[in-house]
């Protein structure tokens, strides 16, 4: 028996709930914004010769609670001196089916975001920055390591990508009560709402799936970016905080990692359902590159609760994964400072407590495929 690649969609879809959605890490530890470079959810991959999946990804956190090690400070929340970022971000992305197994993608980033906070300004009132346009585009191909049409129950997939410098690392906004006689000065924004981080990057990723019963899959995935770069040249301001911070007066282009892993239950032909976790951040130091500029390095541990709509073409999904333990470890700029002054020294960062995905797709496919006919009985019951 021959079935459509597309008549397949529901049946994958719904094994695999939204797949994997690699997203960035919440809140100021991750640099900016970003994603995978080889397709945004795992449907998106199960491609066949000149099949193409074209869809969106928009993404919002809220980030407001500082940590310290995984300690938090609440008194930065009573006391309103928290820092507060609101980062909005949109992927366009079409991949590509090259054969059954091989596969391409291209992800087109962009971001809005705002910060708002006292340090930044004078310590005296709180005031808010602003950047938006274009993030790094990310292109990279992908292969299935087993044959689709002999392997439906379970497959594993490799890939690699080229993060692009496209989107502004120098990003700046008007900061008050910090110039010449304490009057406004433009400069850099911070970091964490840059669109872009000014670096060529290599990601590595994998993603899976196996059924593990009837109507239950596990999946699972992640990557690696790998940022040789160690500094872009943008300047941070943060020595004029303090002249021990003359290590922080330059941005760092540091790694970020994702990996994502849970199970997905069909509740019926056209919706599924899923839990997982998710664990994600910026590392302390690089895989390739120095260690030099200034980062914010963390992780957040997630629970990621979700829900999936898939019909023919069409998948419309949304998950919120929610902290359940953030963690701001010392960098290396940290050490350095503590070793020089030989006081105990660990920066901040303010973390999220939840971040929203939403993503939708439409698949225009042209390839036939074998699919054993009792397994897509089994998977309409």
């Amino acid at each position: 028996m021959k079935t459509s690649r597309s008549s397949m969609i529901p049946f994958f879809g719904l094994i695999l709930f939204l797949g994997i959605h690699q997203a960035t890490a919440q809140g100021c530890v991750a640099i900016r914004h970003f994603s995978s470079c080889v397709g945004n959810t795992l449907e998106n991959n199960l491609l066949g010769p000149g099949d193409i999946q074209i869809g969106s990804n928009y993404r919002y956190f809220k980030s407001f609670r500082h940590f310290r090690g995984t300690e938090e400070e609440p008194d930065r929340v009573s006391n309103g001196s928290e820092v507060i970022n609101h980062s909005h971000s949109w992927d366009f992305f079409l991949t590509y089916g090259i054969s059954d197994r091989w596969y391409a993608s291209i992800t087109i980033p962009t971001v809005i975001n705002t910060r708002s906070s006292l340090y930044e300004h004078g310590r005296d009132e709180r005031n808010t920055t602003f950047s938006r346009g274009l993030a790094d585009i990310r292109v990279g191909v992908g292969y299935w390591l087993f044959d689709l049409e002999k392997h439906q129950n379970g497959n594993l997939a490799v890939g690699l990508g080229l993060k692009l410098p496209t989107g502004n690392y120098n990003a700046s906004d008007i900061f008050y009560n910090v110039g010449p006689e304490g009057g406004p000065q433009v400069r850099p924004v911070d970091q964490s709402i840059q669109p872009g981080d000014g670096g060529f990057g290599i990601t590595l990723d994998f993603q899976f799936y196996q059924k593990i019963a009837e109507r239950f899959f596990a999946y699972g995935g992640g990557f690696y970016l790998i940022n040789p770069r160690e500094t872009n040249g943008t300047r941070t301001f943060r020595e004029t905080l303090s002249p021990i911070l003359q290590n922080e007066a330059i941005m760092a282009v540091p790694d970020q990692f994702s990996v994502r892993a849970g199970f997905s239950h069909s509740l019926s032909n056209t919706i599924s359902a899923s839990l997982g976790a998710r664990y994600e951040g910026v590392p302390v130091k690089d895989l390739i590159g120095g260690n030099q500029g200034f980062r914010r390095p963390g992780n957040v541990l997630s629970i990621d609760p979700g829900i999936a709509f898939m019909k023919d073409n069409f998948s419309l999904n949304l998950n919120v994964p929610f902290a359940v333990r953030r963690e701001r470890p010392q960098s290396v700029t940290d050490l350095e400072t503590q070793q020089m002054t030989g006081e105990p020294r660990m920066g901040d960062a303010a973390f999220a407590d939840y971040l929203i995905n939403v993503g939708v797709s439409y698949r225009f496919a042209r390839s036939k495929v074998k699919v054993d006919p009792e397994l897509m009985n089994e998977f309409n019951n």
